[in-house]
Formats: structure tokens, sequence, C-alpha cells
């Protein structure tokens, strides 16, 4: 093994856990006030439509990491569809910008849920969140994942809870589901979309897994079904806690709240909602960490295959992670978690990602054309997926105008 090789210990249930705990940790938590504040009380609507494009997503990434399993996964996608350095790299300063603001859109919503039990000034709190989080990422793949691995249970179990408490609220959705159902009203329409978009962000994270692939045992197999199983089980929980925050509260009172999933419960249990607190906190924390090792790999992968600075493939001989990368990343997040709020930066990532999965799903489209014979089937999937993803970023761009 070579100093600048990465350890290959990643099993298919570590990196599961590892992709449904960013999922969770950049989402529902954080986010699900928001949503219902664009979309109202259509908000679960918005997250299915955002589930339904990144299964299509998911799928492409899913074939394109059997096919390819490296570090920077999106890079070498584009680059093996279109052979444009240029774009390749390109796409791989957007997807690391993608990580970099999503971990800032997190401790952003960390400090919300912070404020429910202390008082603590923000340029300290995010100061230490931040080096706690860049430690815990060089110390090494195995225990960076391991760790992020059980924060990811303890974000189920969270959020089961949440589901517990509102049973009640839940068990009228038979003789209230007509007051979720949207008419055929453009802006109501427009709301939900433009929720959808937003809610879009909940699903970041899968992505993050094509990233670690040079980490994984058996990435051709491994990789492909742990995608699909993160975004299927994060689909589910979100419609569900969707389906009980409007059922519960206002949509315009949740999304008042930096700490909606304590507000919904509070007024069912209140020591549950301080654990609940407690539990979002450390789901965060949980976000951020798997968004600081996707664009540490990412600035390796490129410096490993000559796109950028080769000082960025630089890898630890003790702990075998890419040190500057990493602490490059970590610097970043420090600095957009400074200076900007939750929703922008959210909105940003969105954009941002979205478009990247559009080439994705175009370079997908690409290869499998090349392939010939091909089923039609093969060429409408990723072809789906690219649409889906091309018409939400048009109504962003619309609602702006």
């Amino acid at each position: 093994m070579t100093d600048n090789a990465l350890k290959r210990s990643l099993n298919l249930p570590l990196l599961t856990l590892y992709g449904l705990g960013t999922i969770l940790g950049a989402g529902v938590y954080v986010l699900v006030g928001k949503v219902a504040g664009i979309a109202g009380l259509y908000a679960p609507i918005a997250f299915l439509i955002s589930a339904i494009v990144a299964l299509f997503t998911g799928l492409s990434y899913a074939a394109l990491s059997a096919r390819y399993p490296r570090s920077a996964g999106e890079v070498v996608y584009i680059n093996q569809a279109f052979s444009s350095a240029t774009l390749s790299t390109s796409v791989g300063w957007c997807v690391i910008a993608t990580g970099v603001v999503s971990a800032a859109t997190m401790v952003n919503g960390f400090i919300g849920y912070l404020t429910v039990f202390i008082q603590i000034p923000t340029l300290l709190a995010v100061t230490l969140i931040v080096a706690s989080i860049t430690l815990i990422a060089y110390w090494g793949i195995m225990e960076s994942v391991t760790i992020a691995a059980l924060i990811t249970v303890l974000e189920i179990v969270g959020l089961l809870l949440v589901i517990y408490s509102l049973r009640g609220e839940l068990l009228t959705l038979p003789h209230r589901w007509q007051n979720l159902l949207p008419p055929l009203n453009g802006d109501i329409w427009m709301g939900i979309l433009l929720g959808a978009f937003l809610a879009f962000y909940a699903f970041i994270g899968f992505e993050d897994m094509v990233n670690v692939a040079e980490e994984v045992v058996a990435p051709q197999r491994t990789l492909p079904i742990a995608i699909i199983a993160a975004l299927l089980m994060a689909s589910v929980l979100y419609i569900v806690i969707a389906l009980a925050a409007v059922l519960s509260l206002p949509p315009d009172v949740l999304s008042q709240s930096d700490s909606p999933m304590v507000m919904l419960i509070e007024s069912h249990n209140h020591q549950l909602a301080t654990t609940l607190g407690i539990i979002s906190l450390i789901a965060i924390i949980n976000g951020v960490l798997v968004q600081v090792i996707m664009g540490s790999r990412i600035l390796y992968g490129m410096a490993s295959q000559q796109l950028i600075s080769t000082l960025f493939a630089r890898v630890s001989t003790k702990t075998q992670t890419p040190t500057i990368a990493t602490v490059a990343i970590a610097f970043t997040v420090w600095i957009l978690a400074l200076g900007f709020p939750l929703v922008t930066l959210a909105k940003a990532t969105s954009f941002i990602i979205i478009t990247v999965f559009a080439l994705v799903n175009f370079s997908l489209l690409v290869i499998r054309y090349r392939e010939k014979p091909y089923r039609l089937f093969e060429l409408l999937l990723p072809l789906t997926g690219g649409l889906l993803c091309l018409g939400l970023l048009a109504l962003q761009v619309v609602s702006w105008i």
C-alpha cells in the first residue's frame, strides 16, 4: 500500500448508515418548518416530489458508481461521458461547494437547536463545532464513519420518537387526508414546487457515498445497494414526519421555529422534547461530519487525477486520511457558517447540487447510448432524472424573476 492510498474498510451497513446519516442530518431536523412555510399544508407533497427526483438521480448514481468506483465520483462520471477536463473540474468544485455550504447550513441549524439549552456567542459555538468535526474527520475513515453510523441510529430513534409522540395526529389522517390534497390552482402548485426545491436539500447526502468509493469493500456491489437503501429509508421517514408536522401545527407557526422537531412534541411531552433537542444537535453534527469527509475526498480525488494541485492529495501515513484537504474544507465551512443565514445557504446548496445531478443523469444517458445495443428503459431512467432536475431549476429561476 502506498503512502497516498486510502484505507478500504467500509462495508454495506456502515456505508448505508453513513449516507442515511447525512441525508437525515441535513434535512428534516432543520428544514421541515421552512418547507411548511412555503408549501403550507401540502408540505408532504413537496417532500414526495423531492423524493421522486432524488430516487431517479439515485438510480443514476448507483449505476455509475458500479462502473467507476472512484473518489470524486461526479468528476469521473462527467469526464467519462464528455471527455472534458474543464467541465469535470468545474463539477468537482460545484460538489465541493455543495458540501461546504451544506455543512455551513447545518452548523447554523445546530445553533438554532443549541439556543433551546444555552446561550453562547455564535463565533465561539461555530469555532468549537468545526474544530471538533475536523479532528474526528482527521482521525480515520473507519473511526469517522463508525461514529457517523452510531449517530445515524440515534437520528432514526429521534424521528421515531416524533412519529410516536404525534401518533394521535397521524391517526386523524383518514378523516383529514382530503385537506392535504392540493387543488388545481397555479399559485398553490407553484408554492408546492418551490417547497419541493427547498425540500430537495433534505435529500442531499446520498451522492456523498460515491466519494468514499476508494474506501469501500467491494464497491461495485456495495455502493449501488447502499445508495438506494438510504434514499428509500429517508423518503419514508421524511414524508411521515411532514404529515405529522402539518397535522399537528399550522404551517405558519412551524415556519417560525429554528428547532421545529422540538416544537412539534413540546406540547405532548416536555421531557421528550428535551431529549429530542439533544438528539437533534447530535444529528446535525453528524451531517456536518459527513459533508467535511465528502468534500475532502473530492479534493483528494481531483488532486489524485492531477486536475488541481497535488498538495490536496497528501495522505497522513498514520491515519490514511487526506489531511490538507480536510483542513481546507473545514476552514471554508467555518467562514460560511459565520457569514450567511440558514435558508440562503440551503437554497444555494439545492441550486448547485441539482445542476450537478442533472449533469450526472445526462452523463449516464450518454455513456449508455454509446454502448449499443441498449434497452430503451436504460436511456429513459437517466433522461427522466435529468429532465426532472432541470424542471426544478427552471421553477426556481422563474420564482426569482
